[in-house]
């Protein structure tokens, strides 16, 4: 077989890859290496997929091959391509996605050097009456010589060395500039840096049975809110980090990144990295090279950190594992905490999913014993989980976004000099704008959504597309001035309490948090244990600890409950519960007021229970009578197009050698719809969906397979955009 003809993977939405001839005496990269490429007017860096003939007569040339070495190694790259085959989406696209950004550039995948500056031989014979004349070359050398093993810039910097004074004494061949690439840091006698906490019993057993897991085994760490759920991560990763191997720990956000780094950082003597969206392009590839070589003993990043390449992998966790945020939600819709057991497995090593509120879908893996099922039923410390109680909120006023007995009771929690939260998943001062005379409302002109009013920057904002414009003085319709806003957002709330409370009101939500490091000073704000109404969204929801947190309120949760997403009540109990285990962590007695105008509603007297197990038992007997997940598997192919009627007609024509039963072999798949999208309209668009339900995932995926194809082949394809999403988490 001629070995060169390549087929190149490139980041194009196009299947399968493209043959590229080798210029003759160019060594052959190997697979997993990137190479640069033309395609069509475009240079494009693509990655070595295999070695084969050709059936073209005439090939483009590669421009130039960037790695002697594989840049994504073998394992990596069967993951990207076992990725792009489940969720139906290109390779080239994939493995583009799993490469940092300077990679996808072209620049080369080697760690910045580190650079010493030293004193030479010639420059310790150096007598300091020769140096009387240059008093700043004299100092610098005098550290140098305090300093064998040399000194950095920051160092010398630090020590107010001039760059000047260093060449000079190059130039005399007194010191000298070294580059150093980073080695990989030999194993510390002891890899703790602190002791461990003392464990619980519950807590000896989860770590015992993960410690004691011999090659692949995926546990479900269940564990009540405050249980301690972070110290059995702790003390499971201690042995592995001594055997020399590597943990990835994966975390919903950002916001839980720092202090779950500074958590780590201070048990452990040994490397920890972050993997982020909100590192700088530089840092990013540093920290994807330090987890491939080795540098790196603990990889702690949000969703697609799960691709990081590892040289010693030993243990993959997952915090928070029934969070949204693990499934991406546009281009490539993978979902990160599948991938990690899919990786845990491919490596032949454990993956521990914690959470207090497992999804529907890991808790029945546990029932049938796919999961080994892990139980922390009591809080560390002896602490008791909060109450919960029902206000009944149907005769509060639409505008009123707190009953005058929750107000009471955030009074008396500050005035006991404790903390309170408000939550509100709702951003804004309003949700909405409207004429009082002729019922006019602010509505986005490109999405079928109301824009909410930000006061403090005078806007109405879109949410859905981030359409902005200026408050009206008077209705666009009638000409009123008779304009009033309707409902409350976390900025409504933050003005209501100022008013109301002698304590500080720190408001915390994606307005307040978008400075670098905004968030984490409002947190320590927070930590310090002074009286405080916190007021927040959804950042709020988990993984925080506030010791002096007595009192939290919870409103607008009933949408969730009432949803005619399937998934909506239990997401709307995951939150509910995730909240409400802010309170009482540590010695103060937590205590929990619910807010609903449904309050004889079963879901939500369920969730108001705590029970959370008995409302999942329940949603997963209704799920297991209709056929959804886990009793069924979903896959939905979405479009979206100038108009309606285009986006219909694309999905029908899809849908119909289905419809007509060719060319399939399995009819248990069915096909519902097309249809509108719930939100028929974003961003000036028009949405439809198709959505395909079968009992086993064999069959779901060979639909999957011809139905994307049929797509790519119809002229219709080429008016709207269109993807497909397997097992989706939002419906609408």
């Amino acid at each position: 077989m001629p070995l060169s003809t390549l087929q190149v993977a490139l980041p194009v939405p196009l299947p399968g890859c493209f043959d590229y001839s080798l210029p003759p005496e160019t060594p052959v990269p190997p697979r997993g290496a990137r190479v640069e490429v033309p395609f069509g007017k475009r240079t494009l860096v693509g990655v070595v997929h295999a070695h084969q003939p050709s059936s073209l007569k005439t090939l483009k040339a590669v421009k130039r091959v960037l790695d002697e070495a594989p840049i994504i190694d073998e394992r990596l790259y069967a993951l990207c391509e076992w990725a792009a085959g489940y969720y139906h989406h290109p390779l080239g696209e994939v493995l583009n996605f799993v490469l940092p950004t300077l990679l996808r550039q072209g620049q080369a995948a080697r760690p910045d050097a580190e650079i010493r500056w030293r004193i030479t031989d010639r420059g310790r014979h150096v007598t300091a009456d020769r140096l009387k004349r240059a008093p700043r070359q004299q100092e610098a050398l005098a550290l140098l010589a305090e300093h064998p093993d040399g000194l950095t810039p920051a160092m010398l910097e630090a020590l107010s060395v001039s760059r000047p004074a260093l060449q000079a004494l190059r130039e005399k061949q007194w010191a000298e500039r070294e580059e150093h690439l980073p080695q990989v840091p030999p194993l510390p006698a002891d890899v703790l840096a602190e002791p461990a906490l003392s464990a619980s019993p519950e807590q000896r057993l989860a770590i015992e049975a993960i410690n004691q897991a011999s090659g692949f085994q995926p546990f479900l760490l269940d564990g009540v809110t405050g249980s301690g759920k972070t110290e059995v991560y702790l003390q499971a990763m201690a042995p592995v980090l001594a055997a020399g191997r590597q943990v990835l720990v994966l975390v919903p956000e950002i916001g839980l990144t720092p202090q779950t780094l500074r958590r780590f950082r201070q048990r452990f003597a040994v490397p920890v990295t972050v993997m982020h969206s909100g590192l700088n392009d530089r840092e990013r590839l540093e920290a994807w090279l330090a987890a491939g070589e080795g540098r790196a003993r603990i990889i702690i990043g949000t969703r697609s950190a799960i691709f990081t390449p590892l040289h010693a992998p030993g243990l993959i966790i997952v915090d928070e594992a029934h969070d949204g945020s693990l499934k991406q939600q546009d281009g490539f819709r993978y979902h990160a905490r599948d991938l990690a057991t899919w990786r845990a497995r491919q490596w032949n090593i454990p993956v521990v999913h914690g959470s207090a509120t497992p999804a529907l879908e890991t808790l029945h893996l546990a029932h049938t014993g796919r999961y080994q099922w892990l139980r922390l039923r009591e809080r560390a410390g002896g602490a008791a989980l909060p109450d919960i109680e029902l206000l009944d909120a149907r005769d509060a006023a639409p505008d009123a976004p707190l009953m005058p007995s929750a107000l009471t009771a955030i009074e008396d929690t500050v005035r006991r000099g404790e903390q309170a939260l408000v939550f509100l998943n709702r951003r804004g001062f309003a949700p909405v704008i409207l004429c009082r005379d002729c019922g006019w409302q602010a509505e986005c002109p490109r999405c079928d959504s109301v824009m909410t009013w930000h006061r403090s920057l005078s806007q109405l904002r879109c949410h859905h597309c981030d359409h902005q414009q200026r408050v009206p003085r008077r209705c666009p319709e009638c000409g009123s001035s008779n304009l009033i806003d309707a409902g409350a957002g976390t900025e409504k709330l933050e003005a209501l309490l100022s008013d109301h409370c002698k304590a500080p009101v720190v408001r915390i939500d994606r307005d307040t948090t978008r400075r670098k490091g905004s968030l984490d000073a409002k947190l320590a704000e927070i930590r310090g244990g002074a009286p405080a109404v916190l007021v927040g969204t959804q950042m709020l929801a988990k993984g925080h600890h506030f010791p002096r947190l007595s009192l939290v309120v919870i409103t607008n949760l009933d949408a969730g409950f009432l949803s005619a997403d399937f998934r909506g009540p239990e997401q709307a109990a995951q939150l509910l519960l995730q909240v409400a285990g802010r309170a009482g962590r540590k010695d103060l007695r937590g205590r929990v007021l619910l807010q609903s105008r449904h309050t004889d509603h079963h879901l939500v007297r369920l969730a108001a229970a705590g029970d959370y197990h008995a409302l999942a038992d329940t949603l997963l007997e209704e799920r297991r009578m209709a056929g959804l997940p886990p009793f069924g598997h979903l896959a939905l192919l979405r479009c979206e197009a100038m108009s309606m009627d285009k986006a219909l007609a694309f999905l029908d024509e899809c849908a119909a050698p289905f419809q007509q039963n060719s060319n399939v072999d399995d009819d248990s798949v069915n096909l519902l719809g097309p249809a509108p999208a719930p939100m028929e309209k974003r961003a000036g668009r028009y949405r439809a969906q198709l959505l395909l339900q079968a009992p086993q995932r064999p069959a779901l995926h060979a639909v999957l397979d011809t139905l994307v194809r049929h797509a790519r082949g119809l002229p219709s394809a080429r008016h709207c955009r269109w993807h497909v999403d397997v097992d989706p988490t939002e419906m609408v």
